[in-house]
């Protein structure tokens, strides 16, 4: 588990890489792969984010609640709790209903999409994943503009 910063008392001024006082965006990511979570969380710090990572759901529900992401990724196939129960939990609790959550998938069929947006995610991205769609999903549920693109993740 990575986890930039430290939030006592449940908040904490939010500064950019440059220091600049300014919100910056926590973004967790929740995958059971080893590789997703780190290529993800690499590409997301270059880009000046905070990143927030768990290896499935359970543990997840416990950093949510300390570390308040403005986004979450979560892949979909799982131990535990998978992350359509995931996005579920999420999207049904009052305090966190409003953070938008995107699903992250190997299947790209109708039905999983479907079952996505009925637990309440916003969006759906297959994998692998590249650098351009995963900071476009970024961009559209966060406000920020994405730094130029190159490269990928796999």
């Amino acid at each position: 588990m990575n986890i930039m910063g430290d939030r006592e008392g449940g908040e904490m001024d939010r500064q950019s890489a440059g220091g600049m006082n300014h919100p910056v965006l926590r973004v967790m990511v929740i995958d059971d792969s080893k590789t997703i979570r780190r290529s993800a969380e690499a590409l997301l710090m270059r880009e000046g984010f905070e990143v927030i990572t768990a290896q499935d759901g359970y543990e997840a529900l416990g950093l949510i609640v300390r570390h308040r992401p403005d986004l979450v990724f979560v892949d979909i196939m799982m131990p535990r709790l998978d992350g359509y129960q995931t996005c579920a939990l999420i999207k049904r609790h009052p305090d966190f209903r409003h953070i938008p959550v995107i699903l992250l998938s190997s299947k790209d069929g109708l039905f999983d999409r479907a079952r996505g947006r009925l637990v309440g995610s916003e969006r759906y991205l297959t994998k692998p994943f590249t650098r351009e769609e995963l900071l476009e999903a970024v961009s559209e549920f966060a406000g920020v503009t994405p730094g130029p693109v190159t490269g990928g993740v796999q």
